[in-house]
């Protein structure tokens, strides 16, 4: 369960920016049991099961989920990095301060029932700064405290004592360029697993291109999760009755001619050991008729939905947190607003799974779909970078203002300016 992720100094990210996961306090309190779901540890406190992103193009609203994928990146792989490769951090560049400064990020969230906050500030040759404060009886335990001190070209360690087990191994073989966290995970510090575990496993980053339809193929080939599927699809409207999955074997007619042989030689051997499918989706034709065509031959939205069918249900089953960039490509708007609605419902979401996304589909900027504090606007600030604005910051009428058509004006920025467009196209092209 994620409670709120913040970045300072990354790509478009100037000044520290915060997307909150936290239910607001609004007047017109709706969709409480629904939308969202008490904290843990908190009774009067809730978290909210999704929130949409919106703005223009260049805007900044998907390097926020960069700047999340980043840190998990980070988190999972730098104990296994050589010494001297560089962080992949990319600081602000539209100001010379900002270039030498390191980027930050922090995350707080549950892990095992317990609250966490969790964080570092690197530059590509090191860490500056680490950081990770536990909550599992309502107080704060420090279990890492971590800060580079340039004076005398070491770090600096604070108070760890909540954290037990061999420290002094653990920050001795923790390198510039890896975190204390991963590498003590790595030497095997069972404390540490659940908060490693939580970026490796619970969050889920998926870009702009989507899931990978290999998933849900793998869930195909078994008979429960399949079944599963087929609902899936056929709740979304796709006149699909079945899928059926055939073993399938590569031969040299399926790869392109002018392949070169060697190639063709190395796939073929490869496939030898490798066990492949063939998808094939069942349709219900005139007067009952089953027809089936294969997965290649559907349409790019349904092959979409296919792909996002298996990743999407394992989230809902697991409790997972999914960022999404783009959720609108390529399907309908329908589509995206019954894949939100399966985060908004309690039986589709047992165990209260999140969904984050970026998007431009504005038919869904509704107060019929979201609450208020469940709406961001992502917005470029001129030198100061990107902003981040939920839509609860904003008066809104409840019930009577239609959101999308004042997003659209532009009453809430985050949108392009576009007032000289058709003139200065006019001039481009030398009329």
């Amino acid at each position: 369960m994620l409670i709120e992720f913040s970045t300072t100094n990354f790509r478009s990210f100037r000044e520290r920016q915060t997307l909150s996961m936290v239910r607001g306090k609004l007047k017109d309190d709706d969709k409480l049991d629904t939308h969202s779901f008490p904290f843990p540890d908190k009774a009067d406190m809730a978290l909210l099961r999704s929130a949409a992103i919106y703005g223009a193009n260049a805007s900044g609203k998907s390097n926020l989920i960069r700047a999340l994928r980043t840190m998990k990146r980070v988190v999972v792989q730098s104990a296994g990095w050589q010494r001297g490769k560089e962080l992949p951090m990319e600081p602000y560049l539209l100001s010379t301060e900002t270039t030498r400064e390191p980027c930050e990020f922090e995350a707080s969230f549950y892990a095992n029932g317990v609250r966490f906050q969790y964080g570092f500030s690197a530059t590509s040759e090191r860490v500056m700064e680490e950081w990770l404060y536990a909550y599992p009886s309502g107080r704060t335990q420090s279990w890492i405290e971590r800060a580079w001190d340039e004076g005398s070209q070491s770090y600096q360690w604070g108070r760890m004592e909540a954290l037990k087990g061999q420290k002094k191994l653990w920050k001795d073989s923790t390198r510039d360029n890896a975190l204390l966290l991963s590498t003590a995970v790595q030497l095997n510090c069972e404390q540490l697993q659940p908060v490693f575990d939580w970026f490796e496993n619970t969050l889920k980053i998926v870009g702009i291109n989507g899931f990978n339809p290999g998933f849900s193929i793998k869930s195909c080939e078994k008979g429960e999760r399949k079944k599963e599927i087929v609902n899936f699809l056929k709740s979304a409207d796709l006149n699909i009755t079945d899928i059926k999955v055939k073993p399938k074997k590569i031969s040299a007619n399926d790869l392109p001619e002018d392949m070169p042989d060697d190639m063709k030689q190395s796939i073929l051997q490869q496939s030898e050991a490798k066990a492949f499918v063939d998808i094939q989706i069942i349709h219900e034709g005139e007067n009952g008729a089953s027809v089936a065509l294969p997965l290649q031959n559907e349409s790019d939205g349904t092959r979409k939905l296919f792909a996002y069918a298996g990743p999407w249900l394992d989230v809902l089953k697991e409790g997972s947190v999914l960022f999404i960039d783009e959720l609108h490509d390529n399907l309908h708007p329908l589509i995206v607003r019954m894949l939100v609605g399966l985060f908004h419902n309690s039986q589709t979401n047992p165990k209260n799974a999140q969904l984050m996304f970026t998007t431009h589909e504005t038919s869904i900027l509704s107060q019929e779909v979201f609450r208020r504090d469940q709406v961001w606007f992502a917005s470029q600030e001129g030198a100061q970078g990107t902003h981040l604005t939920p839509l609860s910051d904003f008066k809104v009428r409840k019930g009577a203002e239609d959101i999308e058509r004042y997003y659209l004006d532009g009453r809430y920025g985050a949108v392009p300016y576009l007032p000289h467009f058709y003139a200065d196209v006019s001039v481009a092209m030398g009329n």
